[in-house]
This record gives C-alpha cells, structure tokens and sequence, in this order.
C-alpha cells in the first residue's frame, strides 16, 4: 500500500490523478497538464512534495559530522542561510543531491529530487558510533508544499504574513503556522520565484488551505509532477535520481561553485573532484536537447553521433513552452556544443535531436 500524504483527501477533491512515486501516491496532475504550467508561469502553482526525503540533524556534533561527509562548505552558514551539497562515493559519484538548511539548534536536509531513502541510508552509515549527532528520518512526520510563480511571494504573504521578496535562493524565514514551527524556503525548482513551506505534517492541511484561500485573488492552481517535470526541464535545473546519480560526478553536472567544495577539509571522493578541477579533464556534459519529433525518449535512452555511441538521456519531457519534446542528457564533452547534431536511440529507432544551451527557459 503507497504512503499517502496528509492532503490526500484534498487532492481526491481536486480531481486528482495519482500516480506511485517512491512509494507514495502523489497527484501526476488535476486534469489539464498544460494549465497547471501556465499557473507557473504566469501567475502561481501550488504543489505538494510530502513525499520527498526530508532529515533533521541534531546534537552538539552535527555540523561538524556532516562537514565531514558530505561534499559542500556548512562552516560559514548562519541561521536562515542554505546551500546545495552531495554525498559522493569515494570515486566520487553522486549518491545524492541535497539541500541543507541551518537551524540554530538543528540542520535540516531535503531531497532535490523524489529519491526516497536515499539520503538517509547513505548518511547513516556514516554516522560512526560516539558521534555525538542524530539524525531523524522525517519523510512522513514532515510536510513540503512548493508555491511556483510570479505571483508566489504575494500568495505566501498573503497566507502567512512573511515578506520573502528579498530572500536569496536556498535561504530561508522562520513562521508559525497552524501552530507549527515552519520553514520558508526560497528554492530553485521550475526556473520561477519558488518558495517551499516545510513544517511538522500537523500543519499540513492549514498551511495547503491558508495558501489556496490567499492565493485565489492571484489565480493559484495546485500542481502535480508532470507540471512540475516540464518547469524544472525547461529551467534547465537537473535532480536527484533520473540527473544526478552514481553516473556522473558533480562537475558534469555543471555544480562548480554550487553543490561542492575544492577548498574545504577531505570528504569522501574529494580528490576526484579536486583532480577533475585541476586538470579540467571532466568527461561529459550535462546539456539540452531539442527532439526533432514528438517522441519523449525514456530515461536511459542511448545518445548518437553518426554510429557512435556517446552517452545517455536523463529527463524528458513535452515542454508547453518550446512546444517540443526537450530532454537533459549527458553526452561525452566533445558532443556537447550548443547546435551538436545527434540521434536519440528509442526502441532501435534513431531520433534526431540538437543540443540546445540551458537553461531553453528563463524568466523575463
């Protein structure tokens, strides 16, 4: 039986279609695809994300423990400050892809990307015995909402009274809703003004009814995944999961200087990355590609050039803003400039597609 979350009612009532999502039954849409984009784009798009990874670290060591493992700089957050990190194997592969979120008295992480446990168990492992932190799943005792667009900030302020108009990316407010201690993010999802809503799931349904009732002057929509997917492709923005995996290494990802550290103490798959850095030889890119038909290549599918075999689609979508069929891919470097002519390998047939600079969408 799939975890639901605590708005699964509320959704049913919106017309949802639901579809599994690591082991969550999550709304895939309310039944028009293309304006749940539009509400993204030209006004706001509420979306629930309860079933993304969501740890809570506690206790005297845990910014040191973390600084220890995972690939980005924590020492000189502050309270309300955020950055992007991975945990690498020691080849430094992506394991997964995060955001952390300093607290005063606790470090949070959430997910970029549906990955289920995968934070939690790898993290686990390394959290040696005497360390003095502790680390709490709170993939279901937590809930996430995302407001998307550019009416967002007006609709979050209108539910909860929080001003984040100058809140940087990854940055955060302290508010208290329907008695919880919550958090306002400003995060980076779909290439909008993107604020998230973690609370305790008690708050849940408050904060999801606050938001659709303020939101209603500025024309809100609620939002499922295949919305969510063609905002975040269009925005060029890679995850956890299809993007970021035990494939590539950060810096083919193009995360220099956003999910890790070349300056920062030893980490596990540190001097990969380091050696990548110094001799520049990274050996793919993550790119963009414009599908000349209107086939979605699935996740996996093999990238051409002529008859050689040169990498992999990661994310495809059917973008409503390009009004084409658009992927991420991961091509070796010397594939990987923008206009590159290549072929799609979808069930032994070759599709046509060029590479197309990222973002293939930015807000005005």
């Amino acid at each position: 039986m799939p975890k639901q979350s605590r708005l699964h009612d509320h959704h049913i009532r919106l017309g949802a279609a639901f579809e599994d999502v690591t082991g969550w039954s999550m709304p895939a849409h309310y039944g028009d695809v293309a304006a749940e984009h539009r509400a993204a784009r030209e006004s706001v798009g509420l979306a629930d994300l309860s079933h993304r990874g969501k740890l809570r670290v506690t206790g005297e060591d845990r910014v040191k423990w973390l600084q220890s493992v995972i690939s980005n700089d924590l020492l000189p957050l502050q309270p309300g400050q955020g950055r992007y990190s991975s945990f690498l194997t020691h080849k430094g592969k992506m394991l997964t892809y995060f955001r952390v979120y300093m607290l005063a008295d606790a470090v949070m992480l959430e997910d970029v990307g549906e990955i289920g446990e995968t934070t939690y168990s790898a993290l686990r492992k390394f959290l040696l015995y005497g360390t003095k932190a502790k680390m709490d799943n709170g993939a279901e005792t937590w809930g996430l909402l995302l407001v998307s667009g550019p009416k967002a900030a007006m609709s979050v302020k209108a539910a909860f009274g929080a001003d984040v108009t100058d809140l940087k990316p990854v940055n955060f407010v302290p508010a208290t809703i329907g008695g919880q201690a919550a958090l306002i993010v400003r995060t980076e999802e779909t290439g909008e003004e993107d604020y998230e809503i973690l609370l305790p799931a008690d708050g849940l349904i408050t904060a999801w009814e606050r938001l659709i009732e303020a939101g209603k002057a500025y024309g809100i929509r609620p939002m499922g995944s295949q919305a969510r997917e063609a905002l975040r492709i269009e925005a060029g923005i890679p995850k956890a999961g299809p993007d970021l995996n035990e494939d590539i290494v950060p810096p083919e990802a193009n995360l220099e200087s956003k999910a890790f550290s070349l300056s920062k103490g030893c980490y596990p798959g540190q001097e990969v990355v380091t050696r990548m850095d110094t001799y520049g030889n990274v050996r793919r890119h993550l790119v963009g590609l414009v599908v000349k038909d209107s086939t979605v290549p699935p996740k996996g599918a093999k990238l051409f050039s002529g008859d050689r075999e040169i990498g992999w689609i990661s994310s495809a979508t059917r973008s409503p803003q390009m009004n084409a069929v658009i992927a991420l891919g991961f091509p070796l470097r010397d594939f990987s400039t923008a206009g590159s002519a290549l072929s799609i390998d979808i069930d032994g047939t070759r599709h046509d597609a060029t590479v197309h600079t990222l973002p293939f969408y930015q807000k005005k």
